[in-house]
């Protein structure tokens, strides 16, 4: 399961979504498609089936949505957002 740290801060945009650090201050900006995959993650679903999700409901191949959702998990973690990057 995927969280984000206490002190990341989220908020929807027009766009998609931003996360601010507020340990450093850096934002970071998601797509509409990474703010999804976030808001999935988030809720509980596991990146099988975020990547299920994102290949029924977009042209992608299953295999695709599978190394994006990995992506963006690996992103996450190195910028040090999710609660156990730390």
């Amino acid at each position: 399961m995927i969280r984000l740290r206490s002190d990341v801060s989220s908020c929807s945009t027009e766009d998609g979504m931003v996360l601010l650090d507020e340990c450093n201050g850096r934002y970071w900006q998601l797509n509409a498609t990474g703010a999804t995959v976030l808001r999935a993650l988030l809720g509980g679903a596991t990146p099988q089936q975020v990547s299920e999700r994102l290949a029924a409901a977009r042209p992608v191949t299953g295999e695709r949505a599978a190394a994006d959702v990995a992506a963006l998990i690996d992103h996450l973690t190195r910028a040090g957002l999710t609660a156990d990057a730390r």
